[in-house]
């Protein structure tokens, strides 16, 4: 009986110890409070920033945008925004969705590029 009891003892150390290994996948990170509705401003480089109006229901990581006026590139055509794996979507809302950038999140913002090449920062 005392060899199982070792035995078990054994593989519940191994089990535990597994456990606490930073080796398996992280979490997705969280949008902002869960929610993109609210005002956020669009900047590029050698451009002034403008204004995006979000929309969109929480928890449903999709929403309409209503961009201002003086967007940078194509920006003044969003529509559209989807969020999934740790990605922003804005695409233009045509039959074809066509992406007009893709952005990660990080420090409280989004960053990336749009299709065109040009670096863009999302923020409130």
């Amino acid at each position: 009986m005392s060899v199982w009891r070792s035995a078990g003892g054994i593989v519940l150390a191994v089990m535990i110890s597994a456990c606490a290994s930073n080796d398996g996948p992280t979490p997705p990170t969280p949008l902002p409070q869960n929610d993109m509705s609210g005002h956020w401003m669009l900047s590029a480089p050698n451009a002034p920033p403008c204004g995006m109006e979000f929309q969109g229901v929480p928890g449903q990581f999709q929403g309409t945008i209503n961009p201002e006026g003086g967007c940078p590139g194509n920006f003044f055509t969003s529509k559209r925004w989807t969020f999934t794996q740790d990605t922003l979507t804005l695409t233009i809302a045509d039959q074809n969705n066509q992406p007009l950038a893709q952005l990660a999140l990080g420090d409280g913002r989004f960053t990336g590029k749009s299709t065109a090449g040009m670096p863009v920062t999302l923020s409130r």
